[in-house]
């Protein structure tokens, strides 16, 4: 199957992200724009959905259809994790580790347990004027961590990796026994790889197996998974290598396919429309594409019969 990408939405300058079907359209942010907005395939119409982010990126639905997101900051006291409520209101649910501001939050998944699990890479320059400078990083490390809910409604942090620099795209496996995780390194001595992390009884994380290596060309930003388990993927760049790709791995790491991208770093892409069989994809310059795939998404929410 051709895959060809439809523009949705131009670019506008600057960083989309975070697309997440909401089970009649697709919400994704422009990030340094504040915004998050709304792509309607019925009326093929985008709306800005929710204004004054804090550079918010990832986001994510849990299993009941809430909204969570990763606020990278528009001020130095929001680096938070968190669930936009219908009503409007926003709920935090984590804004430091052991007392210290977290970095930059970036990507966020849920478990059906309800437990959020998210990343905290620094990139330089992420989330406005502040983050360009070092030295407002508080945390000596870029860790994914896991938020457990607690009975009063609260959130218990647990750092869940120690081995990881600028951990970008997060993500299960179908049975949610593996974390897959993006290793998304930008300096000369960092890694830039897929890796696959056991999760343990205890929730701890296990060993992790590289699945793939990208050597020095830009690996994983974001990613999701289809029905059969395997990792689409948005990597790659302009510079060289096998250049902007949707990637397709099997759980093990095998490359079943790599489709051209139209874009110079696509950033993320997400599942959509009703069979779940379109993918849509942002990208670093700020466009919204979708193709029809021959893939179809695996979401937590909406169910899908």
């Amino acid at each position: 199957m051709t895959w060809q990408f439809e523009l949705i939405d131009p670019p506008y300058g600057a960083v989309t992200e975070g697309p997440a079907w909401d089970g009649a359209g697709l919400l994704y942010t422009r990030i340094q724009a504040c915004r998050i907005m709304r792509y309607d395939p019925a009326t093929r119409s985008i709306s800005v959905w929710r204004e004054n982010t804090n550079y918010a990126n990832g986001l994510t639905f849990d299993a009941q259809g809430r909204l969570y997101g990763c606020e990278g900051g528009a001020a130095l006291d929001t680096r938070r994790v968190v669930r936009y409520e219908p009503d409007g209101s926003v709920t935090v649910l984590a804004d430091n580790y052991e007392g210290k501001r977290f970095n930059i939050p970036n990507d966020v998944v849920v478990d059906p347990a309800g437990r959020v699990w998210f990343t905290d890479p620094y990139y330089e320059g992420a989330a406005g004027p502040w983050s360009y400078d070092r030295a407002n990083r508080e945390l000596d490390h870029d860790s994914v961590y896991r938020l457990d809910p607690q009975p009063g409604g609260g959130y218990r942090i647990e750092r869940a990796t120690f081995d990881t620099t600028r951990p970008n795209g997060l993500l299960f496996s179908l049975d949610y026994r593996t974390l897959y995780v993006a290793q998304s390194g930008r300096r000369p001595d960092e890694k830039r790889q897929l890796r696959a992390y056991p999760v343990r009884d205890d929730l701890t994380l296990g060993d992790p197996e590289v699945l793939h290596d990208f050597g020095e060309h830009r690996g994983i930003d974001g990613m999701r998974l289809d029905c059969e388990g395997n990792i689409v993927a948005t990597a790659g760049w302009e510079l060289g290598g096998p250049g902007p790709s949707i990637y397709v791995f099997s759980p093990s790491g095998q490359v079943l396919e790599r489709v051209p991208v139209p874009a110079r770093r696509p950033t993320n892409c997400a599942f959509g429309d009703p069979d779940l069989g379109t993918l849509y994809v942002t990208t670093t310059e700020g466009h919204l594409f979708r193709v029809r795939t021959n893939r179809r998404g695996r979401v937590l929410f909406p169910p899908v019969g």
